[in-house]
């Protein structure tokens, strides 16, 4: 297991333009099992799931984001293809549509960069156009 640093970046554009935006940066874990590439990081409460995990499975042309904790969630990003995922809070349940309209991954073990595009639905209303990108570097031994 490699020690790494992982910035997220969150764009959401709703119907009427506006937009919101999150960055996150964590310490994580890195490690690879059958092919696939695994970033670990605990969110925090800048994104508003302080306390939760969240695993990325990145594969070859597509990713699998995986929540646990106090929020749980699976959902795929496969260009081309609307994947269907329950988003289950402490506080409420929701149906999650997503429909990736753009992929790319530039994986060198683990330094990686990711930039997803994708449309989000909740219980089947469309809400936003999002943006994902998710840069990984491993953890300098000086601790910069």
């Amino acid at each position: 297991m490699i020690n790494i640093v992982v910035k997220v970046i969150g764009i959401q554009r709703d119907a009427q333009g506006g937009e919101s935006r999150i960055e996150l940066t964590a310490a994580g874990h890195y490690y690879e099992k059958n092919d696939v590439k695994y970033i670990v990081y605990k969110d925090t409460e800048i994104s508003g799931l302080d306390g939760v995990t969240t695993m990325l499975k990145v594969y070859d042309q597509y990713v699998v984001l995986v929540r646990m904790g106090s929020v749980k969630q699976q959902q795929e990003f496969r260009l081309g293809t609307k994947s269907q995922s329950t988003y289950v809070t402490p506080y409420v349940t929701m149906e999650m549509g997503i429909l990736t309209q753009s992929i790319e991954l530039a994986l060198d073990g683990p330094a990686m960069n990711i930039h997803i595009c994708y449309e989000l639905e909740l219980n089947g209303q469309w809400q936003s156009t999002n943006t994902l990108s998710i840069s990984v570097r491993e953890e300098s031994k000086s601790g910069y």
